[in-house]
């Protein structure tokens, strides 16, 4: 189903109170926190931190971190 399909089915503020609705925010804030963690990941690396201090300061797996710092040197 197409979201107006939903949204007209149960109305907006319906839709809102849902489980499903409220899950699906509260996964794409988390994502979005990540993401934004993982832009500061380049300029802490022009500060002189290392992998490892910068996947603690930010709460971050050193993986991810890695990843990141890669991703940003093929740019």
């Amino acid at each position: 189903m197409s979201r107006r399909e939903v949204e007209a089915m149960f109305g907006l503020s319906d839709l809102k109170k849902t489980r499903y609705f409220q899950e699906v925010a509260e996964e794409a804030k988390q994502e979005g926190k990540q993401e934004g963690k993982l832009e500061t990941v380049p300029r802490l690396l022009q500060l002189g931190l290392s992998i490892e201090q910068i996947a603690t300061a930010l709460e971050l797996d050193m993986e991810v971190v890695i990843k990141a710092a890669q991703r940003q040197s093929y740019r």
